[in-house]
């Protein structure tokens, strides 16, 4: 097997009860952001751990230096990666994220060392997976793959970042 890349954390992720409140306090205490808020996310393909049960969830992005934050709020008990480590009205650290050129490559990777692949998706013409990896890390690692389109949306969502002043809003309407 060839040599696999090293691959930096690209994103840190928090369960939390209400993205838009996440975004205002991170943004007051950090002054990270400004966030882009996706309501009721859908995905066009989606597994979690065997099944097609999608649960209803809506996330915010946005970046504080060099790294994305992404807060995940989820409107519904049903099972998820998130309620494999929150209950309903609990909060807290969930996932880190690898932005991937790999992605099978390094899926296997981290599966072969033992690791259960517990949700994987295809939205917006991005493969993504969650690999259970709370026994290393105390939490999940995503991995998601790289297309051009997404480095963009990433890249514009970093700028406004380093664009944002004082007085700015915390959240991005339209993102």
């Amino acid at each position: 097997m060839p040599m696999l890349e090293r691959y930096d954390f690209f994103q840190e992720a928090y369960f939390v009860n209400d993205v838009e409140q996440a975004c205002e306090k991170w943004n007051k205490l950090y002054r990270a952001g400004p966030f882009v808020i996706v309501p009721h996310h859908k995905t066009d393909s989606f597994m979690y751990r065997g099944t097609d049960q999608e649960a209803d969830v809506s996330y915010a992005f946005g970046y504080l230096g060099d790294m994305m934050i992404q807060f995940i709020a989820q409107h519904d008990e049903t099972p998820s990666i998130y309620r494999d480590m929150y209950g309903p009205g609990e909060e807290g650290f969930h996932h880190v994220g690898l932005l991937v050129n790999n992605y099978a490559e390094e899926k296997q990777r981290i599966m072969d060392m033992g690791f259960e692949l517990a949700c994987e998706l295809h939205a917006d013409d991005v493969d993504a997976c969650y690999i259970d990896t709370r026994t290393t890390s105390g939490g999940f690692t995503e991995l998601h793959d790289d297309p051009a389109h997404i480095l963009n949306t990433f890249a514009g969502w970093k700028r406004a970042h380093e664009l944002w002043r004082a007085g700015d809003a915390a959240i991005m309407q339209g993102g």
